[in-house]
């Protein structure tokens, strides 16, 4: 009952946030920087280690340099995320363009797609989407809850201004086998660049000089749907712009030579993506907490 009290003025003070100019909002991501990493010290431990262990070709004066081009873009990131809880379609439309859709649009005719993802850019705003679908195809991404029940509700509400449809994680096969059997197109986002728990972690591959594990679910449901496989490569344009390109990785996930070679694709991919532009990934996550040393003693247990 209590989140149900919080959740609306919670909404209120969101949405009444989310009405100023970008402009006004990037003066606040300009002081939130400051707050952040020099005063709070926001995961400052994290970050630079991260970035630091995956480039070490680089100097420490690029680490540190990486590192605040990193939190400045985090702040925008904060901001442009809450704009989008009331910003328009044609606002949206200008300041996150797609390539790639002709494409896509032809595969969603006959197929449904699975689009592999990072935490790269403002990822929020691919949920616009569906706009530029037809209205008949399902677009959506697979999610976790959050525990904040007042936030996760609110980022549900952001996430699905759009027609966009949120896919809680446990259990994602089952309605994707359901919009099969109702022959309904679908296509869903993954965002697989985060360090799974134990229990699933299958694989391990190299990724910016780590030994890597990635979830391996995306893989798993598109061979189980037979879908097209896309990855979708995105970067910043400039502030408060960005533009991610559909490239087309499989049409046959099921013909693989190997285990989790789609996986392997999309962590190759990926660390492309990263190094054109390291500040607009998110190194506050520690990532290569779980390392496969640890993943070989436990087998061994």
């Amino acid at each position: 009952m209590l989140h149900k009290i919080l959740y609306y003025p919670a909404f209120a003070a969101w949405w009444l946030a989310s009405l100023l100019p970008m402009r006004v909002l990037y003066v606040v991501s300009d002081i939130l920087y400051w707050l952040i990493y020099h005063l709070f010290r926001y995961r400052r431990r994290i970050v630079f280690h991260n970035i630091s262990s995956a480039f070490p070709e680089l100097s420490a004066a690029e680490h540190h340099r990486i590192e605040r081009s990193f939190y400045r873009f985090f702040g925008d990131y904060l901001m442009e995320t809450v704009k989008y809880f009331s910003m328009g379609e044609r606002q949206i439309r200008r300041r996150m363009t797609f390539g790639g859709l002709a494409q896509l649009q032809e595969d969603l005719k006959h197929r449904d797609c699975i689009v592999y993802m990072g935490h790269v850019g403002n990822w929020e705003w691919v949920t616009s989407l569906p706009l530029y679908l037809d209205a008949s195809v399902v677009a959506g991404q697979i999610y976790h809850a959050l525990e904040n029940r007042v936030a996760d509700r609110l980022f549900l509400r952001m996430r699905e201004r759009f027609r966009a449809v949120s896919i809680e994680m446990q259990g994602a096969l089952r309605p994707l086998v359901r919009y099969k059997q109702q022959h309904t197109r679908f296509i869903v986002g993954f965002i697989t660049d985060q360090s799974p728990n134990w229990p699933y972690v299958k694989m391990w591959t190299e990724f910016l000089h780590h030994k890597s594990a990635f979830f391996t679910g995306a893989e798993s449901i598109a061979k189980a749907t037979d879908a097209v496989v896309y990855y979708l490569d995105m970067h910043r344009v400039k502030r408060g712009y960005y533009h991610a390109d559909f490239v087309r990785m499989s049409d046959t996930p099921n013909q693989t030579a190997a285990d989790y070679e789609l996986t392997v694709d999309y962590a190759r991919r990926l660390e492309q993506t990263i190094r054109r532009d390291p500040a607009c990934w998110l190194w506050s996550h520690n990532r290569w907490k779980r390392t496969y040393e640890q993943y070989v003693e436990r087998q061994k247990g």
